[in-house]
């Protein structure tokens, strides 16, 4: 019998995890069914997040092959740090081959994976089972970003041509996370982190409404990576202290700043650019998300900090830091921008309402697996092309074993280039599936 709700189980219960199920409130037919996490302590504070938004009255779980085996649970979102998505994967591909479950579908948040191999592997395990499976990029589906697309495609396109350059931009002043700035748990630094936003975001917007998603084909990249703010003396010892000493740049650094140029070709043979830039080393008053898309007779922009609500607090009215206002919050006094609803202006909502009526209606996402290794390709090209210096012709055979210095521990701030060079077949530092947060 044809579901015609969905039980979603989250893998994983930090903070995008909290963003998902805070963006749930705007979607039908669904329900949060249950949360994992190693730590139970988070699973339940998220379990409870969502009890107290009513989208759902969600177990908590211990292992993924307990949440896969809940009858409850239709459909898993994998929100776990990336360096344990292969292990969280071979879980569930196990569980189903016992018998377990009734899964409908398995999105994963971006980047799907570290690096090319590991976002391979994730696409031959998923490959294994009949479950529908969907890449999670929020950017796509801010409504600036969809709406902004849809009118330039209808209205100036058929007229002027196809748009030929598209900017991305992401910057904030660090994520909340120890794992995140570390290279070998995260596959890299913010390129890693947050290029795959900008560049799927970008590609999305050159893109035709009735093309497919590999309409647009790579041909060169270039790239550069620096740590400008969180190499310097003073930015350790605040690193350091904050992460408990968990994170140490003096040793172990990973880039705070990254930029990119992918030049693509159109099915008509017609050249095109993106320009993606991201930033762990932006203060402000918080998160900002900027999309710019140009053609022959016609633009558009996208600001996440350009809202319709704006505060002022005087001095006088004073507080403890928190995220209010704004994520990557950075103030409590001043005059600042609001953005009123962060799960639906950075896309969380739609990206969410899509993926639950893909799964029910038994059709892949706009956005796959498939898709999220497309990614992963180009954001390995950038590293190499940062690690040689030059441009990177796409494809590029060894981006299929690379593995980044900055993942590897290898890179340091003060250099163009890594300390070794770069790898093929390198193995990162253990990590211990079982003791994720």
């Amino acid at each position: 019998m044809k579901k015609t709700r969905l039980g979603v189980g989250f893998v994983g219960a930090g903070f995008v995890t909290r963003f998902h199920i805070e963006s749930l409130q705007t979607v039908r037919d669904v329900d949060v069914a249950a949360v994992m996490s190693p730590t139970r302590e988070h699973a339940e504070e998220a379990a409870a997040l969502a009890l107290r938004l009513g989208v759902g009255e969600p177990k908590v779980y211990g292992s993924v092959a307990e949440t896969v085996a809940d009858p409850a649970v239709g459909a898993l979102w994998i929100c776990a740090p990336n360096d344990v998505r292969v292990a969280v994967v071979e879980e569930i591909v196990d569980a189903l081959k016992q018998g377990k479950g009734q899964l409908l579908g398995v999105a994963c948040e971006k980047p799907l994976a570290r690096n090319v191999a590991e976002a391979r592997r994730l696409v031959e395990l998923v490959g294994q089972t009949p479950l529908l499976h969907g890449y999670l990029e929020n950017q796509v589906f801010a409504p600036g970003v969809m709406r902004g697309k849809e009118i330039i495609w209808r209205r100036a396109v058929p007229i002027a041509g196809r748009p030929y350059l598209a900017r991305a931009a992401e910057e904030h002043s660090g994520p909340h996370m120890p794992w995140f700035w570390q290279g070998s748990r995260q596959g890299g630094g913010v390129l890693n982190d947050m290029l795959c936003h900008s560049y799927e975001a970008a590609r999305f917007l050159l893109t035709g409404p009735h093309e497919r998603r590999d309409a647009l084909t790579v041909r060169e990249v270039n790239a550069q990576i620096a740590s400008l703010k969180w190499s310097r003396p003073e930015y350790v010892s605040l690193l350091r202290e904050q992460t408990g000493g968990a994170v140490d740049y003096a040793r172990t650094p990973a880039e705070d700043f990254a930029r990119a140029t992918v030049k693509l070709t159109t099915p008509e043979g017609l050249p095109v650019m993106v320009e993606a830039t991201t930033s762990w080393s932006f203060v402000g008053p918080g998160l900002r998300l900027r999309m710019e898309l140009l053609g022959p007779e016609y633009s558009m922009q996208v600001d996440s900090l350009s809202s319709e609500l704006s505060i002022f607090l005087s001095r006088r009215v004073s507080g403890s830091e928190g995220e209010d206002l704004v994520e990557k919050q950075n103030a409590e006094q001043g005059l600042m921008p609001v953005v009123a609803d962060e799960a639906a202006s950075y896309g969380y909502a739609a990206e969410n309402r899509h993926m639950v009526r893909a799964f029910l209606e038994d059709r892949p996402p706009e956005e796959t697996w498939e898709d999220g290794l497309a990614v992963t390709e180009v954001l390995m090209a950038c590293y190499l092309s940062a690690e040689r210096g030059r441009s990177v012709a796409f494809p590029e055979p060894e981006l299929e074993s690379f593995v980044p210095s900055v993942a590897l521990g290898t890179w340091r701030a003060d250099t163009a280039t890594s300390a070794t060079g770069p790898s093929s077949g390198s193995q990162y530092p253990s990590t211990d599936p079982s003791g994720w947060t």
